[in-house]
């Protein structure tokens, strides 16, 4: 009869019920230790917020004042009275309305400006991310290169050639220069490189859709958080133009908000000119107000969009 003897790597060792457990010990594992605090981070952020916050609430403060309280009190303090609605009135109906006509501009410069170079650069990107054609690294290297151009070096350029043309001291000298974005443009053509996917087009083509109708049903909903990021950042540029309207505009019914409230401020330093500092404050509080309904209104698409392509399947 043979008798089985067990192997010695066959062994089996019992469990050590003495050995350290994290559950036992409270220990926890390196993956869920938290990030250290860093205190200099913490600071500069706590700087950069008071340099953000700090003009905004002088601001809404000095709102609030009389023409007399503006000089006789803290510039972060309130006055002896609570003028604001007074204020916005007088805005309003100062020089015979002529705020209410400065944002109405303001309004069509960034409605056809700001909105027809985010349909040029939603057109223009979704092309170059999707097509291919002869020229295109050339066209890549001029949209590099217009990038890196400011706007005010290509002001007196732009003066010259609409001044020949005779489109000066008129609207069109501020709306067609605002169709050019070469940052939307750019902006454009690398999120439709990643956010539409080649075999998606390739699938409706086989189905037969058309170009059109694959770009408007299928394309469009996908490039939403970029068309919304173009458009904020092409509508907040166009909105606080000044430079160009400057050089381009004479005529003060066809000034945006930017020339208006200046030439308000300048109008105290003129002989005879009546000093309405206070006037000056609430009509750039009101010409904040739609950018910051602007941003909270498109806030989450944009939100979506920062977040787009973050997380990998």
């Amino acid at each position: 009869m043979t008798v089985a003897t067990a192997s010695p790597t066959a062994t089996v060792r019992p469990a050590r019920r003495n050995a350290p457990s994290l559950l036992r010990t409270g220990r926890k594992p390196v993956t869920e230790r938290r990030p250290r605090k860093s205190w200099l981070l913490t600071v500069m952020t706590g700087v950069v917020l008071v340099y953000a916050l700090l003009p905004l609430a002088w601001l809404l403060i000095n709102a609030t004042k009389s023409q007399s309280d503006l000089f006789s009190s803290f510039g972060l303090w309130f006055g002896d009275g609570f003028n604001l609605w007074d204020n916005i009135v007088d805005t309003v109906t100062y020089d015979n309305g002529i705020f209410l006509r400065w944002l109405g501009n303001t309004v069509l410069y960034v409605v056809l400006g700001a909105g027809g170079a985010t349909l040029l650069a939603v057109l223009g990107g979704y092309a170059l991310a999707k097509f291919s054609f002869s020229g295109k690294r050339a066209v890549f290297a001029i949209v590099i290169g217009a990038v890196a151009v400011p706007g005010t070096a290509l002001a007196v350029p732009t003066f010259l050639m609409f001044s020949k043309m005779g489109l000066t001291n008129t609207p069109w000298a501020v709306i067609i220069p605002s169709l050019i974005s070469p940052f939307g443009l750019y902006l454009m053509w690398t999120f439709a490189a990643e956010a539409i996917p080649t075999e998606l087009l390739e699938a409706a083509r086989m189905d037969g859709a058309s170009e059109v109708r694959t770009f408007a049903q299928i394309c469009l909903p996908l490039l939403a958080p970029g068309i919304v990021t173009v458009l904020l950042f092409t509508m907040v540029a166009t909105w606080n133009n000044y430079f160009l309207p400057l050089i381009m505009l004479k005529d003060p019914s066809w000034y945006p908000l930017t020339l208006g409230l200046n030439a308000w401020n300048a109008q105290a330093a003129t002989a005879g000119g009546e000093a309405i500092f206070n006037l000056v404050i609430t009509g750039s509080v009101l010409t904040i107000l739609p950018l910051i309904v602007a941003f909270l209104f498109l806030q989450r698409y944009w939100q979506s969009g920062l977040a787009a392509g973050s997380v990998k399947e």
